[in-house]
């Protein structure tokens, strides 16, 4: 059986349009953060505000274990934290190929500083609060089987380096 791609990386990092750009020639995608939207019919901000991280760490990952196991999907973009958890990691590894999309704090700055469903920038938004997050759980991201840097690539350009760097 095909392996899923499996993106992972922080917010803004290009996980979405890219793989949104694999949804244009004709992969089957899933954005864990949509999904989850859609099951519950709240925006992912509202459950950080309303039920907590906990309550929202749980729903994703049961929304990892769903997706990554659904044959009918070949690449999956997760949220900027979901990789953090072990169990998430174990789920992820055994169904795809864990592709970490890198970039600069900065990068992630200019492309979400005017975003507002974001909710862990919510307060005191700034390069140093990206890095600081990004700090804390790069020696995860860096778990992952194939590393590609983002900065000032299209999603285009990203989508054919993790095509290469899978033959």
């Amino acid at each position: 059986m095909k392996k899923k791609i499996i993106l992972i990386g922080m917010m803004g990092c290009g996980k979405t349009a890219t793989g949104k750009a694999f949804a244009e020639k004709g992969c089957r995608f899933a954005d864990i953060d949509e999904e989850i939207e859609k099951s519950t019919q709240k925006k992912i901000s509202e459950i950080f505000l309303r039920q907590g991280e906990p309550l929202f760490r749980h729903i994703e990952s049961e929304k990892i274990k769903q997706l990554c196991t659904n044959e009918n999907i070949d690449v999956i973009s997760t949220g900027g934290g979901a990789f953090e958890d072990e169990n998430n990691r174990n789920v992820m590894f055994q169904n795809g190929h864990v592709i970490y999309l890198k970039t600069t704090p900065q990068e992630i700055y200019n492309r979400i500083k005017n975003e507002t469903h974001r909710p862990l920038l919510r307060k005191d938004f700034s390069v140093e609060k990206i890095a600081s997050l990004l700090e804390k759980r790069e020696k995860n991201y860096k778990k992952a089987d194939i590393i590609i840097d983002t900065t000032g690539k299209t999603p285009y350009n990203v989508m054919e380096e993790i095509i290469g760097a899978l033959k």
